[in-house]
């Protein structure tokens, strides 16, 4: 986000006080809408890509119009659904189960991707991991960032890694700053990374021109 003056105001600044002031779901609906205009208007971009990832806030999850809401920007703007992964936190997957067991069924019709992202943050994630049918397990970065050090983080993501592969749920690891911690990750079987070491943030102009958010690890291909 922008300030007056056209400074870049990252998330950590705006969005606890978008959730505490329950601003959160507009920022979401807004940014549904916006991606979904944006892949509209660049179908080559569409073509070349994967998917995109949304997050979906805790408190939208638990909000009855999102997947009405949802439901019209698929059908206003045609987006195949196997285009869109959304990604929804642990913490508000396990608040929000019914609900969020109900959004993943009613757009895996479409064709749509889930991932739950934050992975191992809980205190019952693999209890009610094998009732959501997700795609993809995002490892919680704080277990990733030291793991050429840590010999207790090499274990969780190592353990981790194992219970996603058995439930057929890709793995993806978040926090990957080098290529130490990237060829570690790559030695224990994640399949994908995301972080400063891959790519930093930038705007959609820059990734019109690099397709390379998520980096491959065992392949070491990059892809949308």
């Amino acid at each position: 986000m922008k300030d007056t003056d056209g400074n870049i105001i990252s998330p950590n600044q705006f969005l606890p006080s978008a959730e505490r002031y329950n601003l959160i779901t507009n920022i979401d609906q807004w940014v549904i809408k916006q991606a979904f205009a944006l892949l509209e208007e660049h179908p080559d971009f569409l073509d070349k890509i994967n998917f995109i990832s949304i997050n979906i806030s805790g408190q939208s999850l638990a909000n009855n119009e999102l997947i009405e809401f949802i439901d019209k920007e698929f059908k206003q703007t045609g987006i195949s659904g196997n285009k869109i992964c959304f990604e929804i936190t642990e913490t508000s997957a396990i608040k929000n189960l019914k609900v969020a067991k109900a959004l993943i069924n009613n757009f895996k019709s479409y064709g749509c991707l889930f991932a739950i992202d934050d992975f191992g943050s809980g205190l019952s994630s693999y209890a009610y991991l094998k009732n959501l049918p997700v795609d993809y397990l995002k490892i919680d970065g704080m277990f990733v960032k030291d793991i050429v050090n840590d010999q207790i983080d090499h274990a969780l993501v190592k353990s981790m890694n194992e219970v996603g592969q058995i439930l057929n749920i890709k793995t993806i690891a978040e926090f990957v700053e080098n290529d130490e911690i990237k060829g570690m990750l790559k030695a224990i079987g994640v399949d994908y990374a995301q972080g400063y070491g891959i790519s930093k943030p930038c705007n959609f102009e820059s990734i019109l021109k690099q397709y390379d958010n998520v980096y491959d690890i065992k392949s070491g291909s990059q892809i949308g």
